[in-house]
């Protein structure tokens, strides 16, 4: 099976480990001196139409794909999950 660029930007990319979805491929790197691609990379989600900030950009080796399929792509590692912060506690609030 061939495929384009293009064509990957429209698979959803899911995790076999913990069957969550992870986004959709946005980039991919290539090594040049093999012409091999190394990894897809998918961009970080942006927090509040980005005013602060995005989070970090997932980037998928190619030993970690499983599979290539029609309408998504399986990879066989976990998604990073976010720290939650702890919340900040009000000067006036009493506990």
């Amino acid at each position: 099976m061939n495929c384009r660029l293009s064509d990957l930007r429209h698979k959803e990319v899911i995790s076999a480990a913990d069957g969550t979805r992870i986004g959709y491929v946005d980039d991919i790197i290539v090594d040049t001196k093999t012409a091999c691609i190394v990894a897809f990379v998918i961009f970080g989600r942006f927090f509040l139409f980005g005013i602060f900030g995005k989070r970090e950009d997932f980037i998928i080796p190619w030993e970690k794909i499983t599979l290539i399929g029609e309408d998504a792509i399986i990879i066989s590692c976990k998604t990073p999950r976010p720290e939650k912060k702890p919340q900040k506690r009000l000067f006036f609030w009493k506990n």
